[in-house]
């Protein structure tokens, strides 16, 4: 998805999901944005948490494509085989 020099590790994304109630809920990674960790933060929190990480906030192409790869993955069973019972 990024195509820069910066090496992988040092490649931060976010997504916010949503914004209420003085609270941001985001997705954070590192190095990919398809793997991430779901967050909680208040927004002026998440601003210090942004510019501390120097993250990328995704743009809305960038989030539908994540979302398009996660549901055509699912979609082909690799997520349902996890779950099923034996």
């Amino acid at each position: 998805m990024n195509n820069d020099a910066t090496p992988l590790h040092e490649r931060r994304f976010v997504r916010v999901r949503e914004r209420h109630d003085g609270f941001v809920e985001f997705d954070f990674s590192i190095g990919d944005p398809e793997l991430y960790v779901e967050l909680i933060l208040t927004d002026q929190a998440f601003e210090e948490f942004c510019e501390a990480n120097h993250v990328r906030v995704l743009s809305g192409e960038e989030a539908a494509q994540i979302d398009r790869y996660r549901d055509t993955w699912v979609h082909l069973g690799g997520a349902d085989d996890a779950n099923q019972e034996s």
